[in-house]
């Protein structure tokens, strides 16, 4: 199968702007007709990433942007995150299943993203995060 669908948009860090990621996901999911199971594994680890790039990467700055990239090959949805950042050590992040941990707040959008993609790949020192799925 070719290429069927590539896109970029880029925003600013600000919290409202996550609803831009679950517009796109809505309209894929409309347009490629994904399973239930596989949009709410999609919205989920999306939001979460848009998330994490606008409140750990940008800090809420909105002078700073994150960058989407979205491509449909071969049955195989990638979802890129970039922000602009300092990055951070996505190899030494805290178990959020640990009893120490269950309490805090924060630290539980890459354990969900871990389980939900099929896979997922840091580069450029965390500051970007790719999401993968097989969508047939």
């Amino acid at each position: 199968m070719t290429k069927l669908m590539k896109t970029e948009i880029s925003f600013a860090s600000k919290m409202e702007n996550v609803n831009i990621i679950e517009k796109i996901v809505d309209e894929l999911s409309a347009q490629f007709n994904f399973g239930t199971e596989i949009y709410g594994n999609i919205l989920v680890s999306s939001v979460e990433a848009v998330n994490n790039a606008i409140i750990h990467g940008n800090k809420l700055d909105e002078s700073k942007s994150v960058f989407v990239k979205i491509e449909i090959n071969n049955n195989i949805l990638s979802i890129k995150v970039r922000d602009e950042g300092p990055g951070f050590d996505y190899n030494n992040v805290a178990d959020p299943t640990l009893p120490e941990n269950i309490e805090k707040p924060h630290g539980r959008g890459l354990f969900l993203i871990r389980h939900l993609a099929d896979e997922t790949h840091f580069y450029n020192e965390g500051k970007e995060l790719e999401l993968k799925f097989k969508i047939n």
